[in-house]
């Protein structure tokens, strides 16, 4: 029974490698290798191999400078958080509230078979992501210094301690996050605050890591008796993979100790979480007018809840509404420097700078796309939407204005930001203002056009017209490719006839394909969503 609950579990976690959710049937031989070929390139090519270059570059400074210990604990360190990052959120949502909690505990199954299969697969997760970190970084080490018996013991202690580790950190973390997300209302707009927090750390480590490397290769030693002093454990922690007995025991019994507290507070705990239905308040019925809303009103407020009700929609198609406002705050704080040294390098022609920003402000706008998946994810109850008593035309408005609505704002504000930093005088100014605002339309209205065209109602996962249909990729790459035409045609020959001149004829053509794009969807695509 423990080894169908795993495959279970696995088969789970992979699923999207054995079933194509387009289709809605299972994956052929040829298929399931290709997908787990992209897979294990993707793992073992680029970031095991972005942490081989890491290793690389680490490893033999400070091997020279007799502080080894350090770098096993700078790379176990980060295997520890790419491992808990990569399990935890899989711990939360298989381990403690697992949509088939239910059904298994109904069933003649020993509750320890379950947490015990579960736990297996967390460990296999973890030992997934952490071995992307780990394996390379013994490997450098075993090629930069002679390897002996207890150098070669230290490393497979570490292949197999930390996965262990972060197994228990992963079980911890996801009991907090369970425990409360059992008294959330919102948990979708949590889940998306905490990925995005995720990725600004991420991002701002990936471009302080080289400066951070040097730092760390020029000022090792003294890195190296600091941790010593203040962070002993730490210290003990590098020192398995030199090789330590000592060290390799220590952390064996700890780890193993840690372990046998662990799996106590899950017996503990597991049942009462996984049958937990959350914090119900009670309320009381008082009796109160109902406000009425215009059909429009409806529709929008329906559009916007379901955007804020799936974190994969928002995180997927509305990055902009906290890129653009981002950008503003950024400009208002470095944009006079920035546009300084725009003007040194491209002096040879009156306006770029100009242009360079609206193509800037129009590449993040890009980045909102919800309207494009918005017609397919009506799904198999896109038949309730066309039986309501409203056009169809109403229903693509409401879409259409969810779109303009999220994305407005934020560029509304980034523009008034933007606005006195614009070298030129007012009327390009405000010429370029027009322009954003014409191409969010433009953008708008013929995401709507794809998704009308593209159209998926019969998908069996949501993330399938969010992230995989044609119209997201086109869109997406489509808008890309128009902001450099208008920023490399600008520099080519464009600033000859200056910005205003340049932003006018862009304006004018956008307003044509939006004019073009409005027709065909008050008469085609009206008839192609009332045929859907």
């Amino acid at each position: 029974m423990l080894k169908l609950l795993v495959k279970k579990q696995l088969m789970e976690v992979f699923r999207a490698y054995f079933y194509n959710s387009k289709k809605n049937t299972s994956r052929s031989k040829a298929g399931i290798i290709v997908m787990f070929g992209g897979f294990i390139i993707i793992m073992a090519g680029v970031l095991g191999g972005t942490f081989a270059f890491l290793a690389f570059n680490l490893c033999a400074p400070l091997v020279e400078a007799g502080i080894d210990w350090l770098y096993f604990a700078v790379m176990g360190l980060l295997g520890i958080f790419l491992g808990v990052f990569g399990s935890v959120f899989n711990t939360f949502s298989t381990l403690y509230l697992a949509k088939d909690n239910d059904f298994l505990l109904s069933m003649p199954i020993p509750v320890k078979d379950i947490m015990v299969s579960r736990l297996i697969n967390v460990y296999l997760l973890s030992l997934m992501y952490s071995i992307v970190v780990l394996l390379p970084s013994v490997i450098v080490y075993w090629i930069t210094v002679p390897v002996t018996p207890t150098v070669i013991l230290g490393g497979i202690v570490l292949l197999i301690l930390i996965p262990l580790f972060v197994t228990l950190l992963s079980c911890l973390l996801g009991w907090c996050v369970a425990k409360v997300s059992l008294r959330l209302k919102n948990k979708s707009l949590i889940t998306v605050l905490l990925s995005l927090a995720f990725f600004a750390a991420y991002y701002f480590l990936y471009f302080k890591a080289q400066g951070l490397l040097s730092d760390v290769i020029a000022n090792a030693a003294v890195y190296g008796e600091n941790i010593k002093g203040a962070a002993y454990g730490i210290y003990l922690f590098g020192r398995i993979g030199t090789g330590d007995l000592v060290a390799i025991l220590l952390f064996t019994v700890v780890i193993l100790a840690l372990t046998a507290a662990v799996w106590m507070l899950l017996q503990k705990t597991f049942l009462s979480i996984s049958t937990a239905t959350g914090a119900v308040k009670k309320t009381v019925y008082h009796e109160k007018t109902a406000q009425q809303k215009t059909p429009g009103r409806a529709l929008l407020g329906r559009e916007i809840t379901h955007f804020l009700s799936n974190p994969n929609y928002m995180l997927n198609c509305g990055l902009g509404i906290i890129l653009l406002p981002a950008l503003g705050i950024f400009m208002l704080i470095k944009g006079r420097e920035l546009v300084e040294a725009l003007e040194s390098v491209f002096s040879f022609g009156a306006g770029v700078t100009t242009i360079l920003i609206c193509v800037a402000l129009c590449m993040v706008v890009s980045m909102n796309d919800m309207v494009v998946p918005s017609v397919s994810l009506e799904g198999k109850s896109i038949w309730l939407a066309q039986s309501l008593p409203v056009r169809p035309w109403q229903v693509l408005k409401s879409k259409l204005m969810m779109q303009l609505l999220l994305t407005g704002i934020p560029l509304l504000f980034a523009l008034v930001c933007v606005f006195g930093m614009i070298p030129d005088g007012v009327p390009v100014r405000i010429l370029a203002v027009v322009f954003c605002l014409v191409n969010l339309l433009l953008l708008s209205l013929f995401g709507l056009f794809l998704g009308l065209k593209f159209a998926n109602v019969k998908w069996t996962n949501e993330i399938t017209p969010i992230k995989q249909g044609m119209a997201v990729l086109i869109i997406i790459f489509g808008s890309w490719i128009y902001c450099a035409a208008i920023a490399g045609l600008y520099l080519w020959q464009g600033y000859k006839i200056g910005p205003a001149a340049y932003l006018g004829i862009l304006i004018a053509l956008d307003g044509l394909f939006c004019v073009g794009l409005y027709l065909w969807l008050r008469r085609q695509g009206c008839r192609k969503f009332a045929e859907l």
